[in-house]
């Protein structure tokens, strides 16, 4: 019968023993110092905060439209004329840079909720403006329809539609 004792007196279980005990408490460690930096990657409280937004939109009259600051980009919210809601569906699919129906842009036809941005480089455009009527970028000349949707210009899509649900007939929650 083998003894489990090697040439130098000590028992191989035990060996093996401090082995898995060792690579265990290295590993700890080296979870413990990971974690850190690992979890300051997370965002801070303030931008949390900031990740959604309320607006109230009972001030808002039918032809206006309010900027609201959401993750630090403007967002633009059109109350919408009947106008403005037929000219944007009466444009053909065909006819557009980056086609999208305007009842996909548009929870509620006569609200309109897009973060106001230019997909060219990022400036932000005028309402009201250009060839549309909807919005203008004046830096390198991109117009937007009354959906937001890009006509003519360098802007390679429409202005995006953020996610929002609407809380009641007079509040969305942005985000």
């Amino acid at each position: 019968m083998a003894d489990n004792k090697g040439g130098d007196g000590h028992d191989a279980g035990r060996r093996d023993f401090l082995y898995v005990a060792t690579s265990a408490m290295g590993a700890v460690g080296v979870g413990a110092f990971a974690w850190p930096l690992i979890d300051q990657m997370n965002p801070s409280q303030d931008v949390l905060a900031l990740s959604s937004i309320e607006v109230d939109l009972s001030a808002v009259e039918e032809g206006q439209s309010i900027t609201v600051s959401w993750r630090g980009k403007p967002v633009f919210i059109r109350h919408r004329t009947a106008a403005e809601i037929e000219a944007a569906r009466q444009v053909a699919l065909t006819d557009l840079p980056d086609p999208q129906g305007d009842e996909e842009r548009a929870e509620r036809p006569e609200w309109l909720v897009l973060v106001g941005v230019c997909t060219h480089l990022g400036c932000v455009p005028l309402g009201l403006q250009g060839q549309f009527k909807g919005w203008f970028c004046p830096c390198h000349g991109s117009h937007y329809d009354t959906s937001g949707r890009i006509r003519i210009g360098p802007a390679p899509t429409n202005l995006e539609v953020p996610g929002y649900v609407f809380l009641d007939d007079e509040n969305i929650k942005i985000g």
